[in-house]
């Protein structure tokens, strides 16, 4: 969340931001619950006192109707305090859920627009992929070349999963294992991670565990859900933490499934891998000194660049709209790569995305650091997909296919998968 002491301070900015994301959020009736809040705390902490000094007068030496007196006075001041109490926790309950649905600050250059088209493309690399014959999508080459098999994962499992067989699991683990090696060449400390987060964690990730707009699965009766990212568990790693100054930044990576319920995702851009209830997904995730941060958003991007040219993919950096940030999200950029098998005669994808929360899910999670003048701060964290491995197969299925219906695997993967051909 971001600071609750400047909901006045910088109430026409916050109001501005709010609105700039299209985001439905009260400004006015938070702040007035912040005061209901305050206005509690105060009469608790006089009541407080109150009774302590009833408690002190009660030792002295009395007479018996001045001590009966006393003991009535603290009755009463026990049972007022317990009401008050009892109040306060219910509106400070309904006031920290409601300060987590003011969104992070954006950042001044993000562009401003409801919708993922209102984003800005402000860099391009490659020529997208044309070809001398009529490209299939990965769909139907995938089940030509029965490595992906999405009758059956359907039958097993539901709509949107899937099978993936024979040479493309060999494929993508290639594609694991040359992510990974490309980030633990930037420093980053890989992990597994676990496929489950207690709610408390996704809600200071930024992530509504809840309602029909939620787009996690919530396992009923745990207080547990399954993770949609590794942002997540990499992110709670740290929760209630004090790091010191000298070991930042933090670089960890994390492999892990992610399960999405994936809620209204359906039509042809929404097709085969491209939007799934589960997949794989290598993310990247850094702490770091708020003024370090801009610059770790920067180094992000780049691996992930580093990442997909080297797989000879056509792609376009985009700096994402207000609207479509996500409310922990100060700056967000993504990678969207040419897909030829994508629309009527190819269109790009979104492949990563990289975001820099500054210190919105570090106040939420509580973990912070101690500067040079010993004063406790807030980090920065910032996350970035270094490869979702379904999205990218599409990618690499679509564009390196032939006309035989065989896909060549890029000079890349060759080393890692054994093979330089998927035939049938």
């Amino acid at each position: 969340m971001i600071d609750i002491r400047e909901l006045r301070t910088r109430y026409d900015e916050i109001k501005a931001n709010i609105q700039n994301r299209w985001m439905n959020v009260d400004l006015d009736k938070i702040i007035a619950d912040q005061d209901k809040r305050a206005e509690l705390l105060h009469d608790i902490e006089d009541l407080r006192a109150r009774r302590n000094e009833n408690a002190k007068k009660m030792k002295g030496k009395m007479e018996a109707d001045v001590r009966q007196a006393l003991i009535a006075e603290g009755k009463a001041l026990k049972d007022e305090l317990a009401s008050k109490e009892a109040l306060f926790s219910e509106i400070d309950a309904l006031f920290n859920e409601e300060a987590r649905t003011i969104p992070n600050y954006a950042h001044p250059e993000a562009p401003i627009g409801k919708e993922d088209k209102d984003s800005l493309a402000i860099k391009f690399h490659g020529e997208p992929k044309r070809f001398p014959f009529k490209p299939k999508d990965h769909v139907q080459l995938g089940e030509a070349l029965d490595i992906l098999d999405f009758e059956s994962g359907a039958k097993v499992a539901g709509q949107k999963f899937y099978y993936v067989k024979n040479k493309a699991v060999i494929l993508q683990m290639a594609m694991e294992r040359y992510a990974m090696d490309i980030v633990l060449k930037h420093g980053f400390t890989p992990f597994i991670t676990p496929d489950i987060a207690k709610e408390e964690i996704l809600q200071g990730i930024g992530f509504n565990p809840r309602g029909a707009e939620s787009n996690i699965y919530t396992i009923e009766g745990t207080g547990t859900c399954l993770v949609g990212t590794a942002e997540i568990t990499l992110g709670g790693y740290y929760q209630n933490t004090i790091l010191d100054k000298k070991d930042l930044p933090i670089k960890m990576t994390g492999l892990s499934h992610c399960f999405r319920r994936e809620a209204g995702g359906a039509g042809q851009y929404s097709k085969g891998l491209y939007r799934v209830h589960q997949f794989s997904k290598l993310e990247m995730f850094i702490y770091c000194l708020p003024e370090q941060s801009d610059d770790f958003h920067k180094q992000l991007l780049a691996i992930e660049e580093e990442i997909f040219s080297g797989l000879g993919l056509a792609y376009r950096v985009v700096d994402t709209a207000t609207g479509d940030l996500g409310a922990p999200a100060y700056r967000k950029f993504d990678i969207e790569a040419w897909m030829p098998g994508r629309g009527e005669g190819g269109e790009y994808g979104e492949v990563t995305s990289t975001s820099n929360c500054t210190d919105y899910q570090a106040r939420s999670l509580n973990i912070r650091y101690r500067d040079d003048d010993g004063k406790i701060r807030f980090v920065h964290m910032l996350n970035g997909t270094a490869m979702a491995l379904s999205r990218a197969m599409v990618a690499l299925i679509e564009n390196y296919q032939n006309e035989d219906g065989s896909i060549t695997i890029p000079e890349a993967l060759v080393k890692y998968t054994g093979f330089d051909r998927i035939e049938k």
